[in-house]
């Protein structure tokens, strides 16, 4: 008889699976981290359509994630029982439904400007915003189905391609905005259309490097072979369990959505500043996110084996380690948020200043929130891999659109706190989704897992 897994172990597995995942996830926000810095650099008014546009397109890619997401527990599970026509039926469909998902995106990106227009944004940053979208936008097909192969490959415990293959697209795409939107090397300086040209090139070779490594490494699967061959039953299960999770994900990001629209209505600065802190506050969490993953793929694991204990161990474990990495970033956020918020600024910018002193107030702001934001991450993570999903996409919309952002408002607007009030709402939002998905999880979802 095998001894229990103790929690050592663990965390050894853990970290095994979730590191290469969150140098994966760091690698994959550079991308967008590279584009907020440079266009920085090139011109306050290019960082600010930036953010708006980014923040659309991100809106649209997190709700079709939800499918390539559905993936990784349903591969995990079906890899435990060493079933592999079903890691083929899953993985298939949730290409389907990732390709679908992502071409009924592109009419939104088309029609950006007076979509952003109707949302009370300054005529010249919904232009640049649009502008980004228009050429940015077509590369959510080739991104959402990249997400679904990843997932596969996470799940598989196959890490380091997906870790790799990032690197090398955030690498390039330093390189291409580089060129393009200043104009170096010869090439025509495009500024915010530019990044967007980098942005779409990177995620189309991304994806081509992904199917070629399955189809040279791993094609034991035969994902591809029959491509074009319906599964209706895999299918309903990819839309069942993926809807929600989109929809829970997509109530999240909609918060910091409704917080950028916010910020917007306060000026070119504020929001600037804005996109500067949440770029910051989403690095650190790309942390959990990997741990969230990692947390995702060993419960989907511990369920394929029927294994309880390990289930109960694993998730306390995952816990633990992302309540460590929070308090380093508060700290982190709390010492040296001036030198954070400097590196995406030109030192001789005329609104330096300006949007260093409201940056530096919402680092505090966001330093806050990282315990309770990581803890409703992983408190996800965990949900997933055990297929609850449709209580927490409730808990979400309770959470981040009943209470966050009526709080965001009130404090920003009502109460005169401005940008900080808007953030505080962020983390009273966030506060009240990790306790209830927590208690989802400990209470009711582990003990209906067997």
């Amino acid at each position: 008889m095998s001894h229990p897994v103790t929690y050592r172990e663990h965390a050894r597995s853990v970290l095994a699976l979730g590191v290469p995942l969150i140098g994966g996830n760091v690698a994959q926000f550079a991308i967008t981290l590279t584009d907020t810095v440079m266009l920085g650099w090139y011109d306050v008014g290019a960082l600010a359509g930036n953010v708006l546009g980014a923040m659309v397109f991100f809106v649209l890619f997190i709700f079709g994630a939800g499918f390539a997401l559905a993936v990784m527990p349903a591969v995990a599970a079906a890899e435990a029982e060493e079933d592999a026509r079903q890691v083929r039926r899953v993985t298939r469909m949730g290409l389907w439904a990732s390709l679908a998902f992502g071409l009924a995106c592109l009419p939104v990106f088309l029609f950006a400007e007076p979509i952003l227009g109707l949302m009370g944004q300054e005529p010249d940053v919904a232009e640049l915003a649009a502008q980004y979208l228009g050429i940015a936008g077509w590369g959510i097909v080739f991104a959402l189905t990249g997400m679904v192969l990843k997932s596969y490959l996470s799940a598989r415990e196959r890490t380091g391609i997906v870790l790799w293959g990032t690197v090398a697209a955030a690498l390039a795409n330093a390189v291409v905005n580089y060129a393009l939107i200043f104009g170096n090397w010869g090439a025509p300086e495009m500024g915010i259309r530019g990044a967007a040209i980098a942005s779409l090139v990177v995620q189309v070779v991304l994806l081509g490097a992904l199917v070629f490594y399955i189809l040279i490494v791993t094609p034991e699967h035969h994902l591809f072979r029959r491509f074009w061959r319906p599964d209706p039953e895999a299918l309903g299960q990819v839309i069942r369990v993926g809807l929600p999770i989109g929809l829970t994900t997509l109530a999240e990001v909609s918060l910091f959505a409704a917080s950028s629209v916010m910020m917007g209505w306060l000026g070119k600065v504020p929001l600037a500043a804005h996109g500067i802190a949440l770029n910051i506050a989403s690095l650190a969490f790309m942390l959990h996110m990997g741990l969230s993953s990692a947390a995702t793929v060993r419960a989907g694991r511990a369920v394929g084996r029927r294994d309880r204990d390990g289930l109960r161990r694993g998730a306390l474990v995952v816990v633990a380690l992302s309540g460590v990495a929070a308090v380093m970033t508060v700290v982190l956020f709390l010492t040296i948020p001036g030198w954070l918020v400097g590196l995406f600024l030109d030192p001789d910018d005329p609104q330096r200043e300006a949007v260093l002193a409201v940056g530096i107030a919402l680092m505090a702001a966001a330093a806050l929130f990282q315990l309770v934001d990581a803890a409703q991450v992983i408190a996800l993570g965990l949900l997933r891999g055990v297929q609850d999903t449709k209580v927490p996409m409730l808990i979400a919309a309770l959470a981040y659109w009943v209470v966050g952002v009526p709080v965001s408002y009130g404090l920003g607007f009502v109460a005169g706190m401005n940008g900080v009030g808007v953030w505080l709402g962020l983390a009273v939002g966030l506060a009240v989704a990790a306790g209830l998905l927590m208690w989802r999880f400990f209470a009711v979802s582990m003990a209906r897992a067997f």
